[in-house]
């Protein structure tokens, strides 16, 4: 009895973190692809960004499906956004193309991470009613990572446009229903 109990309570303790745990895991992976970027493992690094992709999707999930959304779970998913969405795929475009352009390859990667953390900041503020304001932080990520796929195919400048691009979007305010 003692045991079966003990399980239940493990079970049920363990059911209560499955969301930050997976949240957990996304920052994790953002960090790896983060360090793959940085010992020039880019091929890593774009697969440890489409996993965390994939924890965030489904960490939302989890926290609805079992009622599990929190104030601490929300603040720690736009942490880890910040880290996988943010950070790494703007330091893989980086060591990719933006260090061509010196200076102001520097300038346009800190404002692409800039300016997703100020949608964070503002998403995090803002009540929900259903909407995104701005593109979010994750599509903007998917989309700049997805992009390494076309560096043999684009000119370099191209990409200068496209983190401009997604930076502008991101804190823009724009709507769109949420899926």
């Amino acid at each position: 009895m003692f045991l079966q109990n003990a399980m239940f309570n493990s079970v049920k303790k363990l059911k209560s973190h499955a969301a930050n745990m997976l949240t957990i895991c996304n920052l994790a992976f953002g960090g790896a692809a983060i360090m793959a970027t940085m010992n020039e493992q880019f091929t890593y690094s774009v697969l440890f960004i489409f996993v965390a992709g994939l924890l965030d999707r489904f960490d939302g999930m989890v926290a609805r499906k079992f009622s599990l959304e929190s104030e601490l779970g929300k603040q720690l998913d736009s942490m880890s956004d910040i880290i996988s969405f943010g950070v790494a795929p703007a330091l893989l475009m980086y060591s990719l193309v933006l260090h061509e352009f010196s200076v102001t390859g520097m300038a346009i990667t800190v404002l692409y991470i800039a300016c997703g953390g100020f949608r964070l900041a503002r998403f995090n503020i803002s009540e929900s009613n259903g909407f995104f304001t701005g593109l979010p932080i994750t599509v903007a990520g998917v989309i700049l990572t997805l992009s390494y796929f076309a560096l043999n195919y684009i000119p370099s400048v191209s990409y200068m446009f496209l983190v401009i691009i997604l930076s502008i979007l991101m804190i823009s305010t724009f709507t769109a229903r949420k899926v």
